[in-house]
């Protein structure tokens, strides 16, 4: 797919507060570690991440999404009357009905004729919104649309913890491990034809997206029944698995990529990829053949924030000058299902 007249404009955070340390997830989990015989420190060795953020208890979603959103509407004179389309992206949602994306439209003043609604796609979410108000752009039914999503890892860290000091077995621990690299953040990303207040950088120029459903019950994250009408939330991860089909999924994705942009893999100057962990950072870039320097990695103090890590990894970089005018940037994406989608971006 190829991108015509499409510009990320900005991309504005918001970053949960409170700071939660891997060593105070395993204080928590002392008796099933005592039970295991699991040093402490293996939370951290096994990830690299050694903090990540939560929100406040009773955060509401859509707040800290309008929080994000106002970071890039307000600076480049966009007016909730510009937006033509707001797309709600998070795995964690307010309600199954309505969608998330009605209560930030409201706190954003955004009515009339703009679309708007949720998608969720595991981890991938906010780049399948960024293609959605892209196309609408393309195809000028809108001007500007506004793609945000607000995850919160706080709830399911404790319902987890809860199950493993009630199962203290080693399968219930690798099963879970994934859950506590979970993060906290909100992102909102604004995409227009380019006729605001932006300079016409950050241009979008192409993406490819590639599907293995195949491994759809790799990683779930939902609800059980739990008796009496009542259901439990969960949430299991076949890390090893994952890692392996993900990292295949990638390399597969990785040449179409390239063959959509017609460029060879050292054409691309930098790259932002979904927050996972050490070992998958490592794994994916040698896989892919991406020098170290060329990636830029939030993952060890902010953890993995579902469809808000890459986003938001991407706007620290920018704040911090990673990235260079005329940086053929690419964006690597994957969730679970597995799905995985890149897009580059001409800085």
């Amino acid at each position: 797919m190829k991108f015509v007249d499409v510009f990320m404009d900005a991309v504005g955070y918001e970053l949960g507060p409170v700071v939660v340390t891997s060593g105070e997830l395993e204080e928590r989990l002392a008796p099933m570690y005592d039970a295991l015989r699991i040093p402490l420190g293996q939370l951290e060795a096994l990830t690299g991440i050694r903090e990540r953020r939560w929100w406040q208890p009773g955060t509401a979603l859509s707040k800290k999404a309008i929080d994000a959103a106002l970071k890039v509407m307000e600076p480049r004179g966009v007016r909730p009357e510009d937006i033509g389309a707001l797309v709600y992206t998070g795995v964690c949602r307010e309600n199954f009905e309505p969608a998330t994306a009605c209560a930030v439209a409201a706190g954003l003043g955004i009515r009339g004729n703009a679309a708007i609604y949720d998608i969720t796609n595991a981890c991938l979410g906010v780049l399948n919104g960024v293609l959605d108000v892209a196309n609408r752009i393309m195809l000028g039914q809108i001007r500007a649309g506004l793609v945000v999503s607000c995850e919160s890892s706080r709830e399911i860290n404790d319902i987890m913890i809860q199950r493993m000091l009630e199962n203290k077995t080693m399968d219930m621990f690798s099963k879970s491990l994934a859950t506590l690299t979970g993060g906290s953040g909100a992102v909102a990303v604004l995409l227009t034809d380019g006729s605001f207040a932006s300079s016409r950088n950050r241009k979008l120029v192409a993406g490819v997206n590639v599907t293995a459903p195949e491994h759809h019950m790799l990683c779930r994250w939902g609800t059980t029944p739990a008796g009496l009408g009542n259901h439990r939330e969960f949430m299991t991860t076949d890390a090893v698995n994952v890692m392996k089909f993900g990292v295949e999924l990638g390399k597969e994705t990785w040449g179409a990529f390239l063959q959509e942009l017609a460029v060879p893999g050292e054409r691309i100057n930098k790259v932002i990829c979904h927050q996972v962990g050490a070992a998958h950072q490592k794994l994916i870039l040698q896989t892919l053949g991406i020098p170290m320097e060329k990636d830029f990695s939030t993952y060890e103090y902010l953890g993995n924030m579902g469809t808000c890590s890459l986003p938001i990894t991407a706007a620290i970089a920018k704040e911090r000058d990673f990235m260079e005018q005329g940086d053929l940037v690419g964006f690597l994406g994957i969730g679970s299902g597995l799905n995985c989608m890149m897009i580059a971006i001409q800085w």
